[in-house]
C-alpha cells in the first residue's frame, strides 16, 4: 500500500497550515518507490473543481452529463453561493483565511481531495489554474489535473520562457526583455534601447492584471511599481516583463486542444479587442473581417507553437495583430480554459470542458472525433460579460442583494451564470462577473442583434451592472463593422452616454417598505388609518364626443372676447375648487394626482357647464413636491389631457408665484409662460397685502403669456360694520380702479377667511357693478362660519358673474360653500347654474369615498363644525386648519381657543393686516 493511503489526516494537518510546508507535503505524497504517481489512462468517476462561481457550475454541468460525481469547495464568504449547491458534495475550505487565499490554499485542497477520494481536479480559470505547483501537487498526489502537465504550465506561465518557445517555433514576437525584470531601472534601460511606448506585464500571470502602458520616460518608475505591486498581489510574484507596445492592434487568440500523444488541433480564433484596461469585455468568434491569409497563418503558428512544447489539454495562444502593417505578434499562452471559451463552443459545436476531461483521462483527439479537417466554424458568436460594475463610476464594483433578476433568453442565446437570481448576495471579495451571455447567429450583425435584444430583456435591480454600457458597445457602428482595436473604448467616450437607471418598481417597493416599518415620512394630523375602500369612479360613455365647454370659446376667441362672453351669460357661473383649495383646507393639500385623474373624465363629459376648475397653484405646488413626491407640472399636463374642454384656474401669489419669497420678475414671466403652455387658462393673481406693484407685475406676466388675467382683491374687515373703517368701501373701490386700469380681464374678490357677510357682499358687489358694468366679477370665499351659501346667494343677486364652490362632500368648514346646495337653491331662478343636481351628487359620492383614504390628514378629527368666531379672529381657511393641527400635534389641543385669541392680539399688534394663509409663518 502506498504512503499516500497510509497517511492519516492527523499527521497531515500540521503540515497543511501554511504553503511553506508544501515541499513536506510533496514528500509524503510520493509512492513507496519515490516516483510520482501515474494518473493517465483511467476513467474519472469523481471530480473536484478548485474554483467558484460560474466556471465551477459550467464544469459541474459537463460532469453531470458524463456521469461523474462532483465536489465543490467554498470559502466562508461563499457559503450562500450557488456553485456549492450544484455539486454532489461541497466542503468549506480556508477557514479564517482571507477570501481569495482560501481558493489558493494548495495543501488544504489536496488534503481535502484525498480525504474524499477525488480522482481529478479542474482548476477552472483564475486562482490556481496557471500555477504549475498546483498541477504538480495534483500529479504527486495521484490526482488527475485537468489541464496541461505541470512543466508545460510552468513554461507557458513564464512569459520569458513562452516568448523563447515562440522564437524557437519560428513565431513572430514583439521586441521585449530577454527575461523577467525586477526593478524600474531595468525597465528604464530597455526603453532607452528600444524606445516608447512600452507595455509592462506580469511575468507570472495574465487576465490584464499587472499591466501598464507607458508613453513617457518619466512615468516608468511609478507605473513599474504599480504594476509590480498588482502582480504580486494577484499572482504571488511581482516580477515584470517589458516589451514594445503595438499601437491600435487587434487582440486575436487561437483556441487549441492537445492530447497526450503529440496531436494538436485548433478550434479557430476569437477576437477579444473590446477591452478596458486590458480586461476583456466582449469576445467574438471567429474574428470578423480578418484577412483569410492572416487567419490561416495565425492558426498554423498557434498549432506549431503548441506542438513544439508538447502541449496537452486546452489552451489559448494569444496574438496582437497590427492592422497597419499586416503583421501579427505572439504575446502569450494561457495554459487553461478561458472565460470566453463559450464562443468557440458555439461556432464549432465542441464541448471544451468535456473534451478537457476526456483528454485528461488519456483519450486521443481522434477518440474524440476531433481531427482538424472535421472542425469547421459555423456562423458567429458574441459573448458579453455582465458584471456588477458601474460604468458611470469608472466601473466601480458594486455589491449587495439582487432584488430583481430577469434574464434575456430565446433562440440563439446561451446564458452561463452562477449566483444570478433574485435574493442572491453579491460579494465584494471576488471578481464582479455575474453572467456570461452568448449570442449565436449565421452572420455577425444578426448575432449582434440577438445580443442587443437579450441585453435589453435583462432586468437586474439591487446592484449596478454594466448592461447599458454593453448595449452601447453592441449597437455602435464601428463595432458592427467587425473591425475594432484595443483602443476602441478609450476612443469612444459616447459609449459612456448611459441612460439613467429608472428602477421604478424597486424605488416604490423600498418606499412602501420604509413606510410600513418606519411610518410615513411626513407628519400626520391624526392617528386614523386610511380606509380600505376602493372609491367607485362614476361610469361615463366614452362613445360620445367630449362636449364643448368654456375653454373651447377661450381658445377660439381669446381672453378679451372670453370676458365679454362671461358678462353676456344670463346665469350664474360656477368654479369648482375641489381639486385645489378644498383639499388644501380640509386634507392638508395631500390629495394625489392619481385620485384627481380618476374623476377627471367625469367632469369633462358630465359637467362641461363649469366655468373653470381650480386645480393648481397656491400650496399644491409646494406640497406636491415636498410631501407627495409628485411633479406638479406632470399633474397639470395629465389633467389637461383628460379635461380639454373646461378652463383650468390657478392661484398666483403675485411676485411670489407659487413660492414663499419674492422672485425676480423674469422668473415670474417665464413661469406664467410655461404654465400657459402646459394648460393653465385663468390666473387668479393676488398679493397677501394687496400691494399693487406686486399685483400688477403678476398681471402683466400673465397677460404677456396669453393667459386670462384675474386680478384679485383680498377682502378683510366687515363693510357692514360702520365701526370698522380701515378696510372700507372706498379702500376696495380704489383697488378696483387700479386693477381695471391695469387691464384685468376678470375682477376677483378673494375672501380668504369667509368674512364676507351677505349684507357686506351686497354693498361691495353692487358698488363695483354700478361703476364697472362690463367687468366680470368672480367671488371666492370660505365657509368657516357656516354662512357661505347665504353669501353666494346675496352675491348672485348683486351682480356677481362667477362664484367658487366645492363639491358637497368636500365643502363646508374651512373649505368653500357646497356646490350642491347652491345649485339646488338657484334652480328655477334667473341665476340657475345649469348644473344637474344628480350629476353633482354622483360627483360628490366619489369624493366622499376618496376623502376617507386621507383620514390621516382629515381636519374633522379635531374640527367638528364651522365657527362664527372667525368674524372676530379673521383666521384664513387654510391657516385655521393648519393652526389647529399644529396645536394638537404639540399637545395644545385644549389651548386652541387661547391660540385663536393670541392670533387676534398679534393681528392687532401688526396693525390689522390683510390676512392670507401664507402669513402663518409670521
Amino acid at each position: 500500500m502506498s504512503s499516500t493511503m497510509l497517511l492519516s489526516s492527523r499527521r497531515l494537518t500540521p503540515l497543511l497550515r501554511t504553503s511553506q510546508n508544501f515541499s513536506l507535503l510533496r514528500y509524503y505524497l510520493k509512492t513507496d518507490t519515490g516516483a510520482t504517481q501515474n494518473t493517465s489512462g483511467r476513467k474519472i468517476k469523481k471530480l473536484m473543481v478548485a474554483n467558484r462561481g460560474e466556471i465551477a457550475i459550467r464544469i459541474f454541468r459537463a460532469c453531470t452529463e458524463m456521469n461523474i460525481r462532483t465536489v465543490a469547495i467554498y470559502s466562508e464568504q461563499d457559503k450562500m453561493q450557488m456553485h456549492r449547491q450544484k455539486a454532489d458534495e461541497s466542503y468549506l475550505i480556508g477557514k479564517s483565511l482571507p477570501p481569495v487565499a482560501a481558493y489558493l490554499n494548495i495543501p488544504e485542497i489536496i488534503q481535502l481531495a484525498l480525504r474524499h477520494d477525488v480522482e481529478a481536479i479542474h482548476p477552472g480559470y483564475g486562482f490556481l489554474s496557471e500555477r504549475s505547483e498546483f498541477a504538480q501537487a495534483c500529479a504527486d498526489a495521484g490526482i488527475i489535473f485537468i489541464g496541461p502537465p505541470a512543466n508545460v504550465v510552468k513554461r507557458m506561465g513564464d512569459k520569458v520562457e513562452a516568448r523563447q518557445a515562440a522564437i524557437n517555433a519560428n513565431v513572430s514576437v514583439v521586441p521585449g526583455s530577454p527575461g523577467p525584470i525586477t526593478s524600474s531601472e531595468e525597465a528604464m534601460e530597455f526603453c532607452k534601447q528600444y524606445g516608447l511606448p512600452v507595455i509592462l506585464k506580469a511575468a507570472y500571470g495574465g487576465g490584464g492584471r499587472g499591466m501598464r502602458v507607458v508613453r513617457k520616460l518619466e512615468d516608468i518608475k511609478q507605473n513599474f511599481e504599480l504594476a509590480s505591486s498588482e502582480a504580486l498581489a494577484a499572482f504571488g510574484n511581482g516580477a515584470m516583463f517589458i516589451e514594445k507596445f503595438i499601437e491600435r492592434p487587434r487582440h486575436i487568440e487561437v483556441q487549441i486542444l492537445g492530447d497526450k500523444y503529440g496531436n494538436v488541433v485548433h478550434l479557430y480564433e476569437r477576437d477579444c479587442s473590446v477591452q478596458r484596461r486590458h480586461q476583456k469585455l466582449v469576445e467574438i468568434a471567429p474574428a470578423p473581417s480578418l484577412d483569410p491569409t492572416i487567419r490561416k497563418s495565425l492558426l498554423s503558428d498557434a498549432v506549431r507553437l503548441a506542438s513544439s512544447v508538447d502541449y496537452e489539454n486546452a489552451g489559448t495562444v494569444e496574438f496582437l495583430y497590427d492592422q497597419t502593417t499586416g503583421r501579427y505578434y505572439f504575446i502569450e499562452v494561457n495554459a487553461r480554459l478561458q472565460v470566453e471559451h463559450t464562443v468557440t463552443e458555439e461556432i464549432t459545436g465542441v464541448d471544451l470542458v468535456r473534451s478537457q476531461i476526456r483528454l485528461a483521462e488519456g483519450r486521443s483527439l481522434s477518440d474524440l472525433n476531433l481531427s482538424q479537417d472535421k472542425i469547421e466554424p459555423h456562423g458567429f458568436a458574441i459573448q458579453c460579460r455582465i458584471t456588477t460594475e458601474d460604468p458611470a463610476k469608472q466601473f466601480q464594483p458594486d455589491s449587495g442583494r439582487i432584488e430583481v433578476f430577469q434574464s434575456g433568453e430565446g433562440m440563439g442565446i446561451r446564458v452561463d451564470s452562477a449566483s444570478a437570481f433574485a435574493g442572491a448576495i453579491i460579494s465584494p471579495y471576488y471578481d464582479s462577473l455575474l453572467v456570461k451571455i452568448i449570442a449565436r447567429a449565421s452572420d455577425f450583425r444578426l448575432a449582434a442583434k440577438k445580443m442587443l435584444r437579450s441585453l435589453a430583456e435583462f432586468r437586474i435591480h439591487g446592484v449596478k451592472t454594466n448592461i447599458p454600457f454593453l448595449m452601447n458597445v453592441i449597437k455602435h457602428e464601428q463595432f458592427l463593422s467587425g473591425i475594432v482595436d484595443t483602443n476602441f473604448i478609450d476612443e469612444h467616450p459616447d459609449l459612456f452616454d448611459l441612460p439613467p437607471a429608472k428602477q421604478r418598481a424597486q424605488k416604490l417597493l423600498r418606499y412602501i417598505g420604509n413606510i410600513m416599518i418606519n411610518g410615513p415620512s411626513t407628519m400626520l394630523a391624526t392617528q386614523l388609518p386610511p380606509s380600505d375602500i376602493e372609491p367607485k369612479v362614476p361610469t361615463i360613455s366614452y362613445a360620445n364626443h367630449i362636449p364643448r365647454g368654456w375653454r373651447n370659446m377661450l381658445l377660439e376667441k381669446g381672453p378679451v372676447e372670453f370676458s365679454k362672453a362671461i358678462r353676456s351669460h344670463p346665469h350664474l357661473l360656477i368654479t369648482d375648487t375641489t381639486m385645489r383649495d378644498a383639499h388644501q383646507s380640509l386634507l392638508a393639500t395631500r390629495v394625489r394626482t392619481f385620485d384627481l385623474l380618476r374623476i377627471g373624465p367625469y367632469l369633462a363629459y358630465q359637467m362641461p357647464q363649469l366655468f373653470s376648475i381650480e386645480n393648481w397653484g397656491g400650496a399644491t405646488f409646494d406640497v406636491s413636491m415636498r410631501f407627495l413626491h409628485e411633479c406638479p407640472w406632470e399633474r397639470l399636463e395629465q389633467l389637461r389631457n383628460i379635461i380639454p374642454n373646461i378652463p383650468f384656474q390657478m392661484l398666483l401669489r403675485g411676485a411670489n408665484a407659487v413660492g414663499y419669497k419674492n422672485y425676480p420678475d423674469n422668473i415670474i414671466y417665464k413661469f406664467c409662460e410655461v404654465a400657459v403652455k402646459n394648460g393653465i387658462d385663468i390666473f387668479r393673481i393676488f398679493d397677501s397685502l394687496n400691494y399693487l406693484p406686486n399685483l400688477i407685475m403678476g398681471m402683466d406676466a400673465v397677460g404677456t403669456a396669453g393667459g386670462v388675467v384675474e386680478g384679485s382683491i383680498c377682502y378683510s374687515g366687515d363693510l357692514a360694520n360702520p365701526k370698522l373703517d380701515k378696510y372700507n368701501l372706498q379702500y376696495y373701490m380704489d383697488l378696483t380702479d387700479q386693477l381695471v386700469k391695469a387691464g384685468t380681464h376678470i375682477l376677483g374678490i378673494k375672501d380668504m377667511a369667509g368674512l364676507l357677510k351677505p349684507n357686506a357682499a351686497r354693498i361691495l358687489l353692487s358698488a363695483i357693478r354700478d361703476r364697472y358694468p362690463d367687468i366680470p366679477i368672480h367671488l371666492h370665499t370660505h365657509d368657516t362660519a357656516g354662512a357661505g351659501v347665504a353669501c353666494l346667494l346675496a352675491a348672485a343677486e348683486s351682480g356677481v358673474d362667477i362664484v367658487d364652490v366645492a363639491v358637497d362632500s368636500m365643502s363646508g368648514l374651512t373649505s368653500q360653500p357646497s356646490m350642491g346646495a347652491l345649485v339646488a337653491c338657484l334652480k328655477h331662478t334667473d341665476n340657475d347654474t345649469g348644473l344637474s343636481s344628480e350629476d353633482v351628487s354622483t360627483y360628490s359620492a366619489y369624493w366622499e369615498q376618496t376623502r376617507s383614504l386621507y383620514a390621516p390628514f382629515e381636519c374633522t378629527t379635531t374640527m367638528r363644525s364651522g365657527n362664527a368666531d372667525v368674524y372676530e379672529n379673521q383666521i384664513p381657511g387654510g391657516q385655521y386648519t393648519n393652526l389647529q393641527f399644529q396645536s394638537y400635534s404639540l399637545g395644545l389641543g385644549d389651548q386652541f381657543e387661547n391660540v385663536k385669541r393670541k392670533y387676534t392680539e398679534a393681528n392687532q399688534l401688526l396693525g390689522d393686516i390683510i390676512k392670507v394663509t401664507i402669513h402663518m409663518s409670521i
